[in-house]
């Protein structure tokens, strides 16, 4: 009769702590997604199928915006951009947070076990990371992003709930694999973050890099008609975007082209006239009174303007 009543009591118990992990799953389900939204949206306007996000030329808690961030060195990973993994991260979020409750059985236990490790794992490695990205900001890039600021409060958000929401019968393997991996993460992250070259750092804050290709005939050509046709070229110093445009054009080519600098810590600033013109992202041409952002190829351009001359290559 006592043995009856012990296994009701145990087994109500964990219908409570079931019921309530269900509950801790939902949360994470939901800050997962937002974050699958959030990083999905940078991605997407880094391959160019989204436009600019919202905050990309608005101050926002003291951030300039996200075009700087997004567009620095540290933007990328891997030839992709570093949003692509905080996507995929988020995504593994939500799969681990949804799956298990919707089995049956012994493979429901055995996954939901696993995924609490996993989600406490994984979210930690994140809120790592992010903490390295926020160093980067502050620090190196010296402005802010508020996408970047949500991923890194999802992230430590995640992090709470999978501690407090799963069933640690050994908290110290909990601390002793959180520890390693927060380890692991950190030193990675921070070498990674350290090996990547700041582009404005060859020569000095506020200028942009020198241009190094040698221009050919038709690139002085395109640039001197362009200039006559009232062409300007909207730019930022720290952008690597505009970087590869005047590397098309080569370096003397580049000196005969109207060159507005809209960065307001740049040099020779002109960030008003940018403003006016509701300049969004880097670099951004504008041709016969139309603005039109993004790199052009040469040939682009030429068409754009009617160009008489040189071939083009």
């Amino acid at each position: 009769m006592t043995s009856s009543r012990l296994s009701e009591r145990l087994a109500g118990q964990r219908r409570r702590g079931d019921s309530g992990s269900k509950w801790i799953r939902v949360a994470m389900a939901v800050l997962a997604t937002i974050g699958v939204i959030d990083t999905g949206s940078i991605t997407l306007k880094k391959w160019g199928l989204l436009g600019a996000l919202s905050c990309s030329s608005q101050s926002f808690f003291g951030c300039n915006g996200c075009e700087k961030v997004l567009s620095s060195a540290w933007g990328s990973l891997l030839g992709q951009p570093l949003s692509l993994f905080g996507f995929l991260a988020y995504a593994a979020m939500l799969l681990m947070a949804v799956l298990p409750p919707v089995l049956q059985g012994e493979a429901r236990q055995n996954l939901a076990e696993r995924s609490w490790w996993g989600m406490a794992l994984l979210s930690t490695g994140m809120t790592v990371f992010s903490a390295v990205l926020l160093g980067v900001m502050a620090f190196a890039i010296r402005d802010c992003c508020p996408f970047c600021i949500l991923s890194a409060v999802l992230s430590t958000s995640l992090l709470v709930l999978s501690l407090v929401g799963g069933d640690w019968p050994d908290r110290g393997q909990l601390v002793f694999r959180g520890v390693i991996t927060a380890l692991l993460v950190g030193v990675i992250g921070v070498g990674w973050a350290a090996s990547v070259g700041q582009p404005v750092a060859e020569t000095g804050k506020g200028v942009p890099m020198p241009v190094r290709s040698e221009s050919t005939p038709a690139a002085l050509a395109l640039a001197e008609q362009l200039t006559a046709k009232g062409a300007k070229m909207y730019t930022a110093y720290w952008c690597p975007h505009c970087h590869e445009q005047k590397e098309l054009f080569g370096r003397e080519a580049t000196t005969k082209l109207t060159v507005i600098e809209c960065a307001p810590d740049g040099r020779n600033s002109q960030k008003e006239l940018c403003d006016a013109k509701k300049i969004e992202g880097y670099p951004t041409w504008e041709i016969n009174g139309q603005l039109d952002s993004g790199m052009k190829p040469l040939a682009k351009l030429a068409q754009l303007i009617g160009y008489k001359g040189p071939a083009l290559n």
